[in-house]
């Protein structure tokens, strides 16, 4: 992968449109849609302007033909790196750098990624 001198994106990014809940302070929670995910970081549209610096919990779905199996829920802590200005009344881009991420469980019972995640931290 090339990089420019404007483009500092360290992962490859997937333009991929997934369902995402983000939660700010742990108690304003927007409902939007990813529009590139890397393994380091997101890049959605919010209602709200937020501030570079902010902390973020996120709640993403891949679906099962993304995961090859069942849907997988991640959630992930992140921090916003960039804001885009927006026109007026427009969505505001937020670009956000995840630090921390764990796999959900659905529906009460383990699915094959969560599974995993248990087995390597009961290893580790």
């Amino acid at each position: 992968m090339q990089l420019n001198a404007q483009d500092r994106r360290m992962m490859r990014r997937f333009d991929m449109r997934l369902p995402a809940v983000v939660c700010l302070a742990g108690t304003v929670e927007f409902h939007t849609e990813t529009q590139n995910v890397s393994a380091r970081g997101v890049f959605f549209y919010l209602d709200h302007a937020v501030s570079a610096g902010t902390k973020l919990e996120v709640t993403l779905t891949f679906p099962p033909h993304i995961t090859l199996t069942s849907a997988v829920r991640v959630r992930f802590t992140a921090r916003v790196i960039r804001v885009e200005n927006p026109l007026p009344s427009a969505r505001v881009g937020t670009a956000a750098l995840i630090e921390n991420y764990e796999f959900l469980r659905s529906n009460g019972s383990p699915d094959f990624l969560s599974a995993l995640q248990e087995e390597f931290k009961a290893a580790n």
